[in-house]
């Protein structure tokens, strides 16, 4: 059976990938505008950046999540007197869990030595705000490792309320500082709305 090379484009396919090679030369140009995306190669594919030549140093991260519920939610959740039981004790395993499991999830994320974990609660009238601090000896940060941590540990007491809230809410998910590696240093400034650390309400 003779097999034919058929050259008409009925799906408009080639088309498409005409369009798709003309923004992949946008994001070309955008990776050089600003700086260097490092996850692109010159020609707008992924990679796994190489960080074989970076220096092992010790680097930290902070992350947050909040939850919005209600007063009366936030009280059972305060007592453990949830459905589900104790919603913070479960969410702050999820959120230790999530830290290891990073790489598994985020496709271009290296897999981290990863030391320590701790992910707290701060309880407000009517949120509860998840700090996740992850810390690694390493050639990477672990801020995405950080952020992880929060938002699973949100998502988590979004699952152990939502049988007393089905409008509950999750925002806020950002890295509010991190340290070692080249970049250096780096904290969210106090003026950017981000969730207060300060430890107004209750830690838990």
């Amino acid at each position: 059976m003779d097999v034919v090379n058929d050259t008409s484009d009925p799906a408009g396919i080639v088309g498409g990938l005409t369009h798709l090679r003309q923004d992949v030369g946008g994001l070309t140009e955008l990776r050089h505008d600003v700086g260097g995306l490092t996850h692109l190669r010159q020609d707008g594919t992924a990679q796994m950046v190489d960080v074989s030549e970076k220096a092992v140093t010790t680097r930290e991260a902070t992350a947050t999540a909040t939850v919005h519920s209600t007063s009366e939610v936030l009280t059972l959740l305060g007592a453990g007197e949830l459905p589900k039981g104790d919603a913070l004790a479960v969410a702050r395993v999820a959120g230790i869990m999530a830290a290891k499991k990073t790489p598994e999830l985020i496709p271009l994320c290296h897999p981290l030595p990863i030391s320590k974990v701790t992910v707290d609660f701060e309880l407000g009238p009517d949120t509860v705000v998840v700090l996740a601090t992850v810390k690694t000896k390493g050639v990477t940060g672990v801020e995405m490792e950080a952020l992880t941590a929060a938002s699973v540990a949100a998502l988590s007491v979004y699952d152990m309320i939502k049988a007393v809230d089905k409008h509950a809410v999750i925002s806020g998910i950002q890295v509010l500082a991190k340290s070692g590696g080249k970049s250096g240093d780096w904290a969210l400034p106090a003026s950017s709305g981000a969730a207060s650390s300060s430890g107004e309400g209750e830690r838990a």
